[in-house]
C-alpha cells in the first residue's frame, strides 16, 4: 500500500513496474551521456559492474536505493535529480 501511494503521488500509479524502469533507465542514461561518461566509466565511478549498469539503463534490472545513490553521486547530481 505504502509503495502504491508513493508511486501515485509521482504522478506514475498507472505505469507497470517495466515503465517505471525503463523510464528510470533512460533517466541514468540521459544524464551518463551529456556528461560525456561512457558505460564502463560511469559504472567504474558509481562503483558497480558495468553489466549491471547496463542492465538498469535497459530496464531490465530494478536497482537497490544504494546503487541509486551511487549513480546519483558518480553523476554528481541529488537522488530526486535522478529519479524520473
Amino acid at each position: 500500500m505504502l509503495i502504491h501511494s508513493l508511486v501515485s503521488n509521482c504522478g506514475i500509479g498507472k505505469m507497470s513496474d517495466d515503465e517505471v524502469l525503463k523510464m528510470l533507465g533512460e533517466r541514468v542514461r540521459e544524464l551518463r551521456k551529456e556528461r560525456a561518461l561512457s558505460q564502463e566509466t560511469l559504472a567504474e565511478l558509481a562503483e558497480i559492474h558495468v553489466n549491471h549498469l547496463r542492465r538498469v539503463e535497459l530496464g531490465q534490472a530494478n536497482p537497490t536505493y544504494l546503487v541509486l545513490l551511487r549513480l546519483a553521486a558518480a553523476l554528481k547530481i541529488t537522488l530526486p535529480r535522478l529519479l524520473p
